[in-house]
């Protein structure tokens, strides 16, 4: 998929190919999706130093894989991860969190690993028991099936309405060699910008302290999936998992060059899979790209997320409709202490609102501007120096049909 709103650094290129080194990846069906097919990754990193460096949801109920994960791993040296679709194993007590354990415990026999070592991930429907049983038959699968070139049937294996998988595969020239950068991302539908449901998992060969991992994880990820909305609904479940192996012996050390392209190429990467999520979004036709001006960060921030969680200006974007009192309503309904509020809108650079007026535009150009599958709204606030950016997919008949009928 490609964007206008993205641009691929001179310095990555794409190479469909094998894992970086170090990495071996499968996809298995066991038997917990429902419908059938692949439903169970595994990722193993064989390089003893591999370092890694996780985000997860901000949500109040936290899966039992994402609680084992954060409470009982060393999140800085993981090495295996395994991740089911079909079942979120969410809200599901004390067995939830000794089936993720259970999982934990199969894949670090496949990996051989310690059980610290290994991260485990869900993703499907909230509230049913997962049946870990078929999940270690499909671990002990998984591993007589692990392969450089796994990592297709591992994308394949963590998807659930996603419509295409969403993969990353390049070449990063840095100033000291050449590193591989490779990951798989799963994602359409709760998709919030308090973190995008969704799972993202990252393998570079590239050498680097788990600080450096934690720090370029953090800033790529607050500039990707955190300025994503298919809906407004925050996942129990996110996560997103970077690993480094280290065997191209490039390795980045803190405030370098190296460091600087390896972060703009993550960036780019990051930002990709986050607009192929909203690209996919559960029925979307547009998608949209809203960036605020003006006032503080946390101000902008809050528009921003208003206009892209707003079902009226996702309607609108479906139908091609450039109804820009939508827009007005959903930053006047976010910044409600702030009336009069004196705001600027632009749809596709096209002027509709200055100043809080409407200003007189040619209606029918508009139209035909926003027609496009993808368009672009600019918000200017009173003050400067605040900036946030949210993509956005809209909200179409399809996507009240996939959730209407989600479990039944």
């Amino acid at each position: 998929m490609t964007s206008r709103w993205l641009q691929t650094p001179a310095h990555v290129t794409s190479n469909p190919g094998q894992l970086p080194g170090g990495f071996r990846a499968a996809g298995v069906a066991c038997g917990i999706k429902p419908s059938g097919g692949l439903d169970l990754g595994l990722m193993v990193c064989s390089a003893p130093d591999c370092v890694s460096a996780a985000r997860f949801t901000r949500s109040g109920v936290l899966a039992a894989p994402v609680v084992l994960t954060k409470e009982r791993t060393r999140l800085d040296a993981l090495r295996v991860i395994v991740a089911n679709s079909g079942n979120a194993n969410a809200a599901t007590g004390r067995r939830g969190f000794e089936d993720a354990a259970r999982m934990q415990g199969g894949a670090a026999m496949a990996g051989g690993v310690r059980e610290d070592q290994v991260a485990v991930a869900s993703t499907g429907v909230i509230g049913v028991p997962l049946d870990a049983g078929e999940a270690i038959r499909g671990i002990a699968r998984a591993r007589g099936e692990l392969r450089e070139h796994g990592h297709g049937d591992f994308s394949e294996a963590i998807q659930t309405t996603d419509k295409f998988a969403k993969e990353v595969e390049v070449d990063v020239a840095l100033p000291s060699g050449t590193v591989r950068l490779t990951a798989q991302a799963k994602g359409a539908g709760m998709i919030s910008p308090a973190f995008a449901t969704m799972l993202c998992f990252v393998q570079t060969d590239a050498a680097m302290s788990a600080e450096t991992a934690d720090l370029l994880l953090g800033v790529c990820v607050a500039r990707s999936f955190d300025r994503v909305s298919v809906d407004g609904q925050l996942s129990t479940n996110d996560t997103v998992i970077l690993q480094a192996s280290g065997t191209s012996g490039v390795r980045i050390e803190p405030e370098s060059e190296d460091e600087v392209r390896f972060g703009e190429a993550l960036d780019w990467a990051l930002r990709k899979l986050a607009l192929d999520i909203v690209r996919d979004g559960e029925g979307s036709k547009r998608i949209g790209r809203v960036v605020v001006r003006g006032g503080s960060d946390e101000v902008t921030a809050r528009a921003a997320r208003a206009v892209a969680n707003s079902p009226l200006v996702k309607a609108a974007l479906h139908g091609g409709d450039p109804n820009w009192g939508r827009i007005a309503q959903a930053v006047g309904a976010a910044l409600h202490d702030t009336a009069p509020l004196a705001l600027d809108i632009f749809i596709e650079g096209v002027q509709v609102c200055a100043g809080g007026v409407a200003v007189p535009h040619d209606a029918a150009a508009l139209a035909q501007a926003v027609a496009g599958d993808e368009v672009e709204y600019d918000i200017a606030l009173p003050g400067e120096g605040g900036e946030a950016e949210v993509f956005f997919s809209d909200l179409s008949h399809e996507y009240v049909t996939i959730n209407a009928d989600y479990t039944t």
